[in-house]
């Protein structure tokens, strides 16, 4: 039995995506836990490129099991959007399955995520107004409408009534603005019923009965560690768990059945939305690592902020996600950048912070100490060996495995699949 999660350990975009796809050639069955499609995974094969914000990345490889898990929250509509995506790219989607214990995205949740948002005005805390976090919200509230309810067309009548009375009376009461009628949302909804039909199943069985056959599952993850509801820079966080242990309430499985956990890091760093960010970069560096890295939102197009490393963070994650492997990306939009920085530890006042704190207060006024290494100036998209590497490239590697107490297993140097170099197996 070999299974493994895959994490990001950062802010989110991280290239989880490439790194799933590049893994998933090796897994029988991949199940994606967490988040909803506000997570978004870019997936380069050959010269054809795949955007994806619900299902695995594993979907490309026409001979794997993709899983939904019951800990992502699913828009129905922007699911059945996707299939037909990637069925008219010729990507086959029946090995597809979808827990019939996901919670549904409902109308309601994406108009009261957009209002509230509007109304928090400099307070606002970034989110992608896609209905996520109030849908977590119905769902920890005991309110939510999961797929299995949607199934059945008697009992998702009974639950949209009930919820419609409260939501209509919060829209129209507290926003002053207009709320849904139950024939409108039953109508779409029972439509979007029958086309999600036949992929959906009991996706903790599915997965569990795989496990127990010895064969290989990956976990993938969406956002980051910096991003989890309860280890992330709180309130700007997602509403789910990114960290490694959501792996097993959001696809129903024990801990003792994760046998690796892979942190996706990117060999810089980034962040969207609102919220303290030590290492960002105002300067030109900072403009030109956005621009060489494409660091705009899969999901929305926002512009990333960027930064230098920062190895305070990744030594976070590394504990509170149990990380023992670290996949490394992006490494090659460094390569024209005379000196790197990496930050190693934040000055609070007068004092030097080595341990992340929870505080948002004390991160605000955090300055980044940094530890300055030499550039490699050469053009690291072809290297396909450890040993294609420069000397400061692979000084570099060592440096953020020191820093971080894990190993680097894979490395990154451009978004194709051939462009990995991979130093230690995960399965």
């Amino acid at each position: 039995m070999t299974t493994a999660v895959l994490i990001g350990a950062q802010w989110g975009d991280e290239g989880k995506g490439k790194i799933t796809d590049y893994l998933a050639e090796q897994a029988d069955v991949v199940v994606r836990y967490q988040g909803g499609n506000n997570a978004g995974h870019t997936v380069i094969v050959g010269e054809e490129e795949f955007k994806l914000h619900l299902i695995p990345s594993g979907i490309l490889y026409a001979d794997k099991i993709c899983v939904i898990g019951n800990g992502v929250v699913v828009d129905p509509q922007v699911l059945l959007q996707e299939i037909e995506h990637l069925e008219a790219k010729g990507i086959n989607t029946s090995n597809l399955r979808i827990s019939s214990q996901a919670h549904l995205i409902m109308p309601y949740h994406k108009k009261i995520d957009e209002v509230e948002e509007e109304r928090r005005g400099a307070a606002k805390i970034g989110t992608t107004k896609r209905g996520i976090g109030p849908a977590y919200m119905d769902k920890f509230a005991r309110v939510g409408i999961r797929i299995i309810d949607l199934l059945d067309k008697e009992e998702f009548e009974k639950l949209l009534e009930r919820n419609l009375q409260e939501k209509n009376h919060l829209l129209n009461k507290v926003y002053q603005t207009e709320g849904f009628s139950t024939e409108e949302i039953l109508a779409e909804y029972l439509s979007y019923a029958e086309k999600i039909r036949p992929y959906v199943a009991d996706s903790s069985f599915i997965i569990n009965e795989a496990i127990n056959a010895g064969k290989h599952v990956l976990f993938e993850g969406a956002q980051g560690t910096l991003l989890d509801v309860d280890h992330g820079t709180y309130p700007y966080v997602t509403s789910s768990y990114p960290v490694a242990g959501g792996a097993c309430i959001g696809a129903g499985v024990g801990p003792t059945k994760i046998s690796k956990v892979v942190g996706v890091v990117k060999a810089y760093t980034s962040r969207v939305g609102e919220g303290p960010f030590p290492s960002e970069l105002f300067d030109e560096t900072g403009a030109l690592i956005r621009d060489i890295g494409k660091e705009y939102g899969t999901t929305t197009g926002r512009a990333r902020r960027c930064g230098w490393l920062d190895a305070v963070i990744l030594k976070y994650s590394v504990r509170v996600s149990g990380i023992d492997a670290i996949a490394l990306t992006k490494l090659d939009v460094l390569d024209t950048l005379d000196t790197i920085k990496i930050c190693t530890g934040y000055e609070y006042e007068g004092q030097k912070i080595t341990e992340f704190p929870h505080s948002l207060k004390v991160l605000a006024k955090c300055k980044p100490i940094y530890e300055e290494l030499p550039g490699w100036k050469q053009d690291l998209s072809s290297a396909r060996r450890y040993e294609d590497l420069p000397v400061n490239a692979r000084n570099y590697i060592k440096r953020i495995e020191e820093l971080s107490g894990a190993k680097v297993a894979i490395i990154a140097v451009g978004p194709k699949r051939t462009q990995t170099i991979m130093l230690e197996p995960i399965f």
